[in-house]
């Protein structure tokens, strides 16, 4: 619900098949208590109820994504390869295209996304060979098959100037692509390692 139901936490599951919902309240209770124990606050539960409402409601749904819209099509209107078409949740950069000099092995996506943050303050996430990327049993680096960075557009956050200011800070990330360097990953979990994974500048 911290995504379309615009609020700050929680969640819920909902089945239509009793057999299938009570099998999950037994599980429930084994992994986590009885489903009787805490749960979501009144005014969660308020809170979601109100966003669920509110966030179907057609103006809101047309600003929102225009708002994406617009802000993929500027950036593939001045040469920023981006995955088309642009959805309503996030505008997805092909970093691969981008920074076609660094190879998988280095990380273009995660080059991106330290790019961004160290020119404009711009929070964004690889989607890429961190997050999916391995090494196979002799030794090998499979990559991922895709190196994306994900500009997600939080529920009313960001207004307009917000996304002029993403675009003025790409138009610097092109005109300097070509200086990009890559990162080696210095130290990362077994699992997961996209989240806590630690980086140095090649």
């Amino acid at each position: 619900m911290k995504k379309d139901g615009i609020v700050n936490m929680g969640g819920f599951f909902a089945l239509k098949d009793k057999q299938f919902a009570d099998a999950c309240r037994e599980t429930l209770i084994i992994t986590e208590g009885y489903i009787t124990y805490g749960g979501l606050s009144g005014r969660e539960m308020e809170a979601i109820a109100i966003g669920l409402t509110e966030v179907f409601d057609p103006d809101y749904l047309h600003y929102r994504i225009s708002s994406t819209a617009y802000l993929g099509n500027k950036l593939h209107e001045m040469g920023v390869p981006v995955m088309l078409p642009i959805g309503g949740h996030a505008v997805y950069v092909d970093a691969k295209m981008l920074y076609s000099h660094i190879p998988p092995e280095c990380f273009p996506g995660q080059a991106l996304a330290c790019d961004l943050y160290i020119k404009g303050g711009i929070r964004s996430c690889e989607i890429g060979s961190v997050m999916s990327g391995h090494t196979d049993e002799i030794g090998n680096f499979i990559p991922a098959p895709m190196e994306l960075v994900r500009l997600a557009i939080p529920r009313r956050v960001y207004t307009q100037s917000h996304i002029e200011y993403v675009i003025e800070v790409f138009e610097k990330v092109l005109k300097e692509r070509h200086n990009a360097k890559g990162y080696k990953i210095i130290e990362a979990p077994h699992f997961l390692r996209h989240f806590t994974a630690k980086f140095e500048k090649i």
